[in-house]
């Protein structure tokens, strides 16, 4: 079963590629996926790696974690689920003052 590993303390300069040669060293690197600014596109310092094996994920937690790249040293740990993500089902206003349209083309202050 695979298992995922979130990788902290990147540098800005690191890319998937270099924690894909990276995590190979442990084992089998199923996807790297490094988190990005939305509005920039620049790297937001973490990203997952996603293991084959629970065993490999362990060996490069062992390996891995404090160790130096591009000046950085990782943070490197089992990722845990988000809190509070309900995840794609659902809907509705978050804030209802914004429910039920434009309310005559003002927007509120907050």
């Amino acid at each position: 079963m695979a298992t995922k590993l979130y990788v902290g303390n990147l540098s800005f300069d690191t890319t998937e590629n270099d924690l894909q040669d990276l995590f190979s060293q442990a084992g089998t690197v199923r996807e790297t996926v490094l988190i990005q600014d939305k509005m920039t596109g620049k790297s937001r310092g973490f990203a997952f790696v996603t293991m084959s094996t629970d065993e490999e994920a362990q060996n490069a937690t062992q390996q891995l974690n404090g160790k130096a790249l591009h000046g950085r040293n990782l943070t490197v740990n089992e990722a845990r689920p988000r809190e509070g993500f309900a995840g794609g089902a659902g809907g509705g206003a978050r804030n209802k003052s914004f429910a039920g349209g434009n309310r005559g083309g003002r927007s509120r202050r907050f």
